[in-house]
C-alpha cells in the first residue's frame, strides 16, 4: 500500500485539516502493536472504509499480517486477508509514522520483577516515532497505566519536538476494552472512554473514535481516563478475590461454592455473580492494580483493601497444588513423580493468550514439587515462549489412553472445544478448579 505524505496546508489549520480527513475517511490510522487490542481496532478501522498502517517491533508478525494471515487463534485468517485489498500495510519502518494522521498506541505495560509498572515500551516508542511526528497528527495512547502518563510521559516527547498540544498535534488518552474470545462485544458495540490534554485534543478524540464506535464517553482529563480503567480492571480483581477466598472457606466447609454463587446470583438486585479459579491471569487483571498502588505511593496512601485482594489472588494457584497433593494422598500417591496433565494454559477459555497464565504457574509449582508436568490446550500446539516460564512440551492428544495415563488431570482452563466426557470417563483423577463438573463424581475433585 503506498500512502501519501500528508504536509500542513498553510491556509488551513491543523486542528481543522485533520478533522476534514477523519470526517472523509481519508484520514490514515497509523496503530503501534500488532496485538490483541491494536489487531481488531485496525479491523474495524478498516471496515468503514479508513487506510490503515500498522507498526510492530516483530518481523515475523509483519510478515504474517502481510501475507494475510492471522497471528491470533480467535481472530479469523479471513478478517486479515480482508484487509489486504490496498488499505492495510504493516511494517517494521516507523519512519512512516510521518505518513499517518493518527497515531494510536497499543503496546504492552508489564509489571518489573520488582511488581512496579514497567513503561518501557512506551517510553522506547515514543523515541523512536517522535522524530516523524508533524502537525496535523493526533496522538492516542490505549495501553493501561498509571493515571498522569500521558500528561508526564508523552506530553514532552511531542514538546520537544516543537509542537504544540491542541494545535499542532492532538494528545487523548482512550483505555482499551478488549475481551479475547467475547462473542457478545466487538470492538465497535464497546463503549471507547476519551479524555483529552485540551479541549480541542478532546474533541479530535471524539471524531476519530466517533467514526469507529458506536458510543464515545467523554471525561474531563486523560487522567481520568487513565484512572477509569485501572477502576474496571481493579473492581474485577477484587471482586474475583473475594469469591476465590469465600471458595477456600465453602471448601474447608463441605459447601459447594458454585451452588452457592448461582442462588446468590437469584437475587435482582445488590449481587453481581464473580467465579473462583486458579488465579488471575491476562495483561490487564492482574497487572493493572500495582500501577495504582505504585502511584498511590507518591500521594502519600495505601491501598490496603486492592493489595489484599491481589495477595489472595496471587495465593491461589498454591491452593490449587496443595488441592492435588491432598487428592492424590488419598489415594496413596505422593505429588513427587505422579504425572500429572495441567488442562488449559491460556489464561480464559477460548483465547490463545497464555499472559500471566494461572495455569503456567501451577505447572511451575508441580514441577518444583517433583511432579511429572504435561498439558493439552488446543490454542497451544507447543509451549509458548514466555518472559518468566520454560517448559519443552507439546500439547498432548486427549485420547482414552494418553487420558488414562495421568495420575492426575488438573482442569485450569475450560475450553469450550474439549471433550469432558471423555475426561471425565477416563481420568483416574480429575481436579477441578473452574467448575466444570457439576455434582457428585468418584474421580472429581472440586478445587
Amino acid at each position: 500500500m503506498t500512502v501519501e505524505t500528508h504536509q500542513s496546508n498553510s491556509d488551513i489549520y491543523p486542528y481543522e485539516q485533520l478533522l476534514e480527513r477523519i470526517a472523509g475517511r481519508d484520514a490514515v490510522i497509523g496503530i503501534i502493536g500488532l496485538g490483541y487490542v491494536g489487531i481488531p481496532l485496525a479491523l474495524r478501522f478498516h471496515d468503514i472504509g479508513f487506510p490503515i498502517v500498522g507498526f510492530d517491533i516483530d518481523d515475523k508478525r509483519v510478515r504474517t499480517m502481510n501475507d494475510g494471515r492471522s497471528p491470533i487463534h480467535h481472530i479469523a485468517a479471513e478478517a486479515i486477508a480482508s484487509m489486504r485489498a490496498g488499505r492495510f500495510e504493516a511494517t517494521m519502518s516507523f519512519e512512516r509514522i510521518a505518513e499517518v494522521d493518527a497515531i494510536i498506541i497499543c503496546v504492552p505495560t508489564p509489571l518489573s520483577r520488582n511488581r512496579e509498572p514497567d513503561l518501557t515500551y512506551v517510553v522506547e516508542t515514543m523515541k523512536t516515532i517522535t522524530p516523524h511526528l508533524r502537525p496535523g497528527q493526533i496522538l492516542s495512547l490505549e495501553s493501561t497505566t498509571w493515571p498522569g502518563t500521558t500528561e508526564e510521559v508523552l506530553r514532552p516527547f511531542v514538546q520537544g519536538r516543537g509542537l504544540t498540544i491542541g494545535k499542532d498535534l492532538f494528545l487523548v488518552y482512550s483505555p482499551e476494552r478488549e475481551d479475547p474470545g467475547n462473542l457478545n462485544f466487538s470492538t465497535h458495540s464497546i463503549p471507547k472512554v476519551v479524555g483529552g490534554a485540551t479541549k480541542s485534543c478532546l474533541e479530535v478524540g471524539e471524531r476519530l473514535y466517533g467514526a469507529a464506535v458506536d458510543r464515545v464517553v467523554s471525561v474531563s482529563s486523560t487522567q481520568a481516563a487513565e484512572l477509569t480503567k485501572l477502576l474496571e480492571n481493579i473492581h474485577r480483581a477484587v471482586n474475583i478475590g473475594l469469591v476465590n477466598e469465600m471458595k477456600t472457606i465453602a471448601d474447608r466447609m463441605g459447601i459447594d461454592i458454585y451452588e452457592v454463587i448461582d442462588a446468590a446470583a437469584t437475587k435482582p438486585f445488590g449481587f453481581t455473580p464473580y467465579y473462583p479459579g486458579p488465579g488471575l491471569g491476562g495483561h490487564c487483571i492482574p497487572i493493572d492494580p500495582f500501577y495504582l498502588t505504585w502511584k498511590a505511593r507518591e500521594y502519600g496512601l495505601s491501598t490496603h483493601f486492592i493489595e489484599l485482594a491481589g495477595e489472595i489472588n496471587r495465593r491461589m494457584p498454591e491452593w490449587v497444588v496443595t488441592k492435588i497433593g491432598d487428592a492424590l494422598n488419598e489415594r496413596e500417591k505422593s505429588l513427587k513423580g505422579s504425572r500429572v496433565l495441567a488442562l488449559g494454559i491460556s489464561y480464559k477459555r477460548n483465547v490463545d493468550d497464555t499472559r500471566e497464565s494461572p495455569s503456567v504457574m501451577v505447572m511451575e509449582i508441580l514441577r518444583s514439587r517433583g511432579a511429572i508436568v504435561s498439558y493439552s490446550d488446543p490454542y497451544a500446539p507447543t509451549f509458548p515462549v514466555m518472559r518468566e516460564h520454560t517448559f519443552d512440551l507439546r500439547s498432548v492428544d486427549l485420547t482414552p489412553e494418553a487420558v488414562e495415563s495421568f495420575d492426575a488431570v488438573v482442569l485450569l482452563t475450560d475450553h469450550s472445544n474439549v471433550d469432558y466426557d471423555l475426561i471425565l470417563e477416563h481420568a483416574r483423577l480429575i481436579i477441578d478448579t473452574r467448575g466444570k463438573y457439576r455434582g457428585a463424581y468418584p474421580n472429581v475433585v472440586k478445587a
